[in-house]
């Protein structure tokens, strides 16, 4: 069954739990197995932080539901790992791999974690992070967390970095501990992850899925999204999370046609043909000429797949911004009021306040950001330097950028090597997608990227891409890493 599961695509668990040879319990505890040899012990890659104590009965519900003819739809039964800046209103802490909120529980479910329990998914756990999703400090390393330690890529344990904030997300369905994942990006810290650890990565329009119950960065920028091994598996994790939510304003934005549901049945394997993709170049000097032969094989294989490639299309270099740093404070504040009055935190002040109480633990690389956020902010967006920054940035990297690129060249998207943070300034989406390997073993990705809500034809292309170019490999763990012998089932 070990071989049956590993590398499994949610289509294909989802085929043995239907042929009966494969139940949601027995994947639950797969998995939990797996966690114990390679994440807590052996290579100790640490990216779980917790385990969800009712997984396995939520399995074992779902079972009886499939023995009985209902199937809620392609995730029942699919355990999914969530970022620990997630609600979740059950027996799981949300902390965001803080010591300070290590005792906290969410009163309720985020909206997304609603949505994937009516979707049948079992909650398998939580995974570690960058902590507060690297909103923290200067000089932290990503995937670190005074709650959790450190998070390691499966693919160079101590030699590659895992990628932020959501390292724990990623590592764990990079090293099948999960089926697919929950990630959060303000910055990159979908597609960073995704990039080094040869997985999938959306960064959906901000807006599409709630961030409701989310420990926040922003207003603006802030967004969950999906992480998995295929294009397809990270497809129909986003479909079962998009949707509307009165307590978001941002999601009630989209108009009819813009919110398709099923995203997966975009995926084509002839989706490249005839797509103009553009390729941007801006910043190819910052890889190494193994990285950019690699990029060159990827734009090949697109046009051997029929896509039309149009060079000299780089995006613009935006520049600086304070908007996280003057929306962080009245974002957090704002979050952590809602915890209750038992709440250890309430403020951002008394984050600060806990940290230097426990500096030992806490502040192994300082907490600049947060000292900076509370000084030098008033938390009420009124700042003239905000406000100029904030329609400054929009403008250069939505009017000025992405859509001035896709329309001046008629491009169906643009291809970038590896993950630039212009999509995230706008808010519009970006797919991550692995193209191979560099000689010392550290993965390459290439991200496509779009305006707001085309997720669909984003999908669409990074689907054909993968089937055109499957360039994904699993992490091998040499004998003598692995902990305890593993379960049979």
């Amino acid at each position: 069954m070990n071989r049956q599961i590993t590398e499994a695509t949610v289509s294909e668990l989802q085929r043995a739990m239907e042929e009966g040879s494969l139940t949601s319990r027995a994947l639950v505890l797969h998995y939990m197995d797996r966690i114990a040899r390679i994440d807590r012990d052996g290579v100790r890659l640490q990216a779980v932080l917790e385990w969800n104590p009712d997984a396995v009965s939520q399995a074992e519900r779902l079972d009886r539901e499939r023995a009985e003819g209902r199937v809620r739809g392609p995730l029942h039964g699919i355990p999914v790992l969530l970022k620990d800046n997630i609600n979740t209103g059950d027996n799981m802490h949300t902390s965001a791999g803080s010591l300070a909120l290590a005792d906290s529980f969410a009163l309720a479910d985020a909206h997304l974690v609603k949505l994937l329990r009516e979707a049948g998914a079992v909650l398998l756990g939580k995974a570690n992070m960058t902590e507060f999703a690297n909103y923290m400090t200067t000089g932290m390393p990503s995937g670190y967390s005074s709650r959790g330690g450190q998070v390691r890529n499966p693919y160079g344990p101590g030699r590659f970095q895992p990628g932020g904030s959501s390292a724990g997300s990623a590592v764990a369905v990079a090293a099948n501990l999960c089926a697919v994942s929950v990630g959060t990006e303000t910055s990159g810290s979908i597609l960073h992850p995704a990039y080094h650890t040869s997985i999938v990565g959306i960064k959906p329009t901000v807006g599409l899925i709630s961030r409701s119950g989310i420990v926040p960065i922003t207003y603006t920028q802030d967004t969950a999204g999906p992480m998995a091994r295929t294009v397809r598996d990270a497809a129909l994790l986003l479909g079962a999370m998009a949707g509307p939510d009165p307590a978001d304003e941002a999601t009630l934005v989209a108009g009819p046609g813009q919110l398709p549901g099923d995203y997966a049945s975009y995926c084509e394997a002839d989706g490249l043909r005839g797509a103009r993709i553009g390729i941007n170049r801006g910043y190819e000097e910052d890889f190494k000429e193994e990285e950019k032969a690699l990029l060159d094989r990827a734009i090949q294989a697109m046009r051997e797949a029929g896509a039309e490639i149009v060079e000299s299309v780089n995006l613009p270099h935006i520049g600086k911004s304070s908007v996280l740093l003057h929306e962080f404070k009245s974002a957090l504040n704002r979050y952590l009021s809602s915890l209750g009055p038992d709440a250890p935190v309430r403020t951002l002040a008394d984050l600060i306040r806990f940290h230097n109480e426990h500096p030992k633990e806490t502040l192994k690389y300082g907490q600049t950001l947060l000292l900076r956020a509370e000084l030098e902010t008033s938390g009420t967006l009124t700042e003239p330097a905000y406000l100029l920054d904030r329609m400054r940035t929009w403008q250069e990297s939505r009017e000025d950028g992405i859509d001035r690129v896709l329309q001046e060249h008629r491009l169906d998207a643009l291809l970038c090597p590896g993950v630039t943070n212009i999509p995230a300034a706008a808010g519009y989406p970006a797919i991550m997608v692995p193209a191979g390997f560099r000689q010392d073993g550290h993965p390459f990705g290439v991200s496509f990227v779009g305006t707001a809500y085309s997720e669909p034809a984003l999908i669409r292309i990074a689907y054909a891409f993968e089937q055109a170019y499957p360039m994904r490999r699993a992490p091998e763990f040499p004998e003598g890493t692995l902990g305890t012998k593993e379960r049979t089932e």
